[in-house]
């Protein structure tokens, strides 16, 4: 097993490793310090395969537990369901000194990592990502969220957990496109500032996923340290991301997370080469291993559909906007744009 230490404003450890459910218990009461009435929060996909594991193991070290299980997919991840569990939280009767834990991917840690922050005016909570995409992003770094009608993740806190159980056994079981789409975020990484990791990646993500994981979880960590509150070095991890939101707006979220930030991604990358900022070779890469992982790098919608939607993006200020913009793979940048100018930056971008 692997620990890695955040040092944000709430220090805690990630763990990462095989058959950490079964320790679940074990590592919960580590990061806990004591017994408490926990809520484990899951939805229909991921709660049959690993629900009754983790309560048997939450309650052989002590802990009194109960369960929270929505539908599945990112329409779950709105201010009803947001609602639902804060009410059968109370019901409850879950106190200060209780605490949350999040069994699944990146909509069941965005909802409850919400819930947590909210309930009581902030309660603890626990990520057990099963998910590539939660493991390696979502489940690290406190931003937790929900959907609005007018865009993804609108409506959110910074609120850290008090640490994350990554047990990799748990992406066995995710279909070929789940894992794909976690995919995306770990090429991302290495596009970011890392050429390195870029490069290792030629040999599969899947080959050497333990260290993978452990690579993202670190750079991310030393990201969020520096910039806990996304004011500055932590919008880099945005990368692709504002065109992406946009994707899966206009697919009605029939496009995937993962998918959608990996189409992103190659149109601010193409876009940076036209306009002369980034080497042609280095989009090929980028295709290249964005492709080896099963994941699209073409867009069917037009740049007008997209700054349309891009334009109310949670990083617009005024109006102006911030983009992340690749000077080659291992050295990306933030830029601000006039919002006037996002239809033709994404214009460029397009095939």
């Amino acid at each position: 097993m692997k620990t890695i230490q955040v040092n944000a404003s709430t220090a805690y450890p990630i763990y990462i490793g095989n058959n950490l459910i079964a320790q679940s218990g074990t590592l919960c009461l580590n990061a806990l310090g004591a017994p408490c009435k926990l809520c484990v929060v899951s939805d229909n996909n991921v709660a049959p395969l690993y629900l009754d594991a983790v309560l048997t193991s939450l309650r052989a070290s002590g802990f009194e537990v109960i369960s929270f299980v929505f539908p599945n997919g990112e329409a779950s991840k709105s201010t009803a369901t947001l609602v639902e569990l804060l009410e059968y939280l109370a019901e409850q009767r879950l106190t200060r000194s209780d605490a949350l834990v999040a069994l699944g991917g990146g909509v069941v840690g965005d909802l409850c990592g919400f819930a947590a922050a909210v309930y009581l005016r902030g309660i603890r909570f626990i990520q057990m990502p099963t998910t590539l995409l939660a493991a390696v992003d979502s489940s690290v770094g406190g931003k937790t969220a929900v959907d609005l009608r007018a865009g993804k993740n609108l409506a959110g806190a910074f609120h850290q957990p008090s640490a994350v159980i990554c047990d990799v056994k748990t992406l066995d079981t995710l279909p070929a496109s789940v894992f794909s789409d976690g995919c995306a975020e770990v090429i991302k990484y290495g596009v970011i500032n890392d050429r390195g990791f870029f490069d290792s990646l030629k040999v599969g993500i899947k080959a050497q996923i333990e260290d993978v994981i452990a690579t993202c979880v670190q750079n991310k960590s030393q990201i969020v340290e520096k910039d806990e509150f996304d004011r500055g070095t932590r919008q880099l991890l945005n990368l692709g991301h504002t065109v992406g939101h946009a994707i899966e707006a206009c697919s009605h979220l029939t496009i995937s997370h993962g998918s959608a930030v990996s189409i992103g991604m190659v149109i601010v990358t193409r876009a940076a080469v036209r306009m002369g900022i980034c080497p042609a070779s280095d989009l090929d890469a980028l295709i290249e291993r964005l492709q080896a992982e099963g994941l699209p790098t073409t867009c069917a919608y037009t740049a007008h559909q997209l700054s349309a939607v891009a334009s109310a993006d949670k990083k617009r200020e005024g109006e102006s906007i911030t983009l992340i913009v690749p000077h080659g793979i291992g050295d990306c940048r933030p830029e601000r744009i006039a919002i006037d100018n996002l239809e033709d930056w994404i214009a460029k971008g397009l095939n």
